[in-house]
């Protein structure tokens, strides 16, 4: 179950209490925010393999150019909370000449101020707003009116133009963006893979850093879960025992030991492409904290200029909440994302972006007591 509907299925009466992996679940020392999100009215249903705090990423050489350093510990005061981060994007505006974007997308933060509400979005059947989401509307549209963002939409070509720095504006003027808001597998599966452009031509590999970044958030994730009514539940257990809570078998899928080459020889069947490379941020603590050093000379550490990325998860997975999280979140925070771009756009007014995005949850979720 992927996280944007893994709670519909928590919330929901398809799914088995878990809860007797408890002891196996303190023994791997599972972050709490994963355990949080698998569990509904104090019933434990789903776990996941993962944990995917979010992480900030910077260009080095910008942060030199900009700020006179890259040292990521200094980068974290600089950009240490949205005000920062904000007052920084002026900073680079200015002294780039505007040729510089301090982030892609106005969607590349959003997750940020949906992760730190005091409220969800359901407060006894009543639509709620918290003060954090306005104030995400707030940063959205100085971010645009400013042009501190280079208005890419997430996952379309020009955002992943500004990781290897091909990106062009409509008159074909060279453009650089300064950072990326990211998960954990941001790193092996989105930045490194779109570092290098595709003529080859321009690579940004080892010109990165990571820090926390001004809030800390969840994004992502793969949850797993056994169906109430299940003939094999004892199997079903195992198998999620297995992957989620196995130290050999997390180890193993952090590292890079399931090769292709590695899965062939248990089965010589599986596809020529199929192999786990390493990076990808476990759930278990005591996993991470056994590994961690193991990636000081990293492929991934040579790419972020010889930091260890899995440090800097390790630090920022403590401090996440998933305590908000409701299955009714996708829906409702979809249906605000195109009230949002039209009003950044200035097609409509901020009361009519209000106006829209709650006729369009109500038509959802006709329940729901919408003021």
């Amino acid at each position: 179950m992927e996280s944007a509907f893994v709670k519909s299925y928590v919330e929901s009466d398809f799914l088995a209490d878990i809860g007797s992996l408890q002891a196996d679940i303190d023994a791997a020392q599972t972050y709490p925010f994963v355990t949080d999100v698998g569990t509904y009215d104090g019933v434990l249903k789903a776990l996941a393999y993962q944990a995917t705090p979010g992480a900030l990423f910077y260009r080095r050489s910008l942060a030199t150019e900009y700020f006179g350093t890259d040292d990521p510990a200094e980068m974290q005061v600089i950009l240490g909370d949205m005000d920062k981060y904000t007052e920084a994007a002026a900073v680079v505006k200015e002294k780039s000449d505007g040729n510089t974007y301090m982030v892609s997308s106005n969607g590349d933060f959003q997750n940020l101020f949906y992760a730190n509400r005091a409220n969800p979005w359901v407060v006894d059947d009543v639509l709620t707003v918290d003060p954090m989401v306005n104030k995400y509307i707030e940063i959205a549209k100085t971010f645009r009116d400013n042009q501190y963002e280079s208005r890419a939409q997430q996952w379309q070509e020009g955002w992943f133009a500004g990781m290897n720095d091909t990106l062009v504006d409509a008159d074909g003027n060279a453009k650089q963006v300064f950072s990326y808001f990211l998960p954990t597998w941001g790193l092996p599966y989105v930045l490194a893979p779109n570092a290098v452009s595709a003529d080859g031509s321009s690579d940004t590999s080892g010109d990165w850093g990571v820090i926390t970044g001004p809030l800390p958030y969840q994004w992502g994730g793969t949850w797993l879960g056994a169906m109430k009514d299940s003939s094999n539940m004892d199997l079903a257990l195992e198998f999620i025992r297995f992957c989620t809570l196995d130290e050999t078998n997390l180890t193993n899928w952090a590292t890079g030991v399931y090769t292709n080459e590695y899965l062939k020889a248990i089965d010589p069947n599986v596809a020529d492409d199929q192999a786990q490379a390493a990076g990808d941020f476990v759930s278990s603590q005591v996993v991470v904290d056994a590994i961690t050093a193991s990636f000081d000379d990293s492929e991934m550490s040579s790419f972020l200029g010889g930091q260890n990325s899995y440090a800097g998860f390790a630090a920022a997975a403590p401090s996440v909440n998933a305590r908000l999280f409701q299955g009714s979140d996708d829906a409702i925070q979809r249906a605000l994302n195109d009230p949002i771009n039209s009003y950044l756009a200035g097609e409509i007014e901020e009361e009519e972006l209000w106006s829209l995005w709650k006729d369009a949850v109500r038509n959802e979720f006709p329940e729901l007591i919408i003021d």
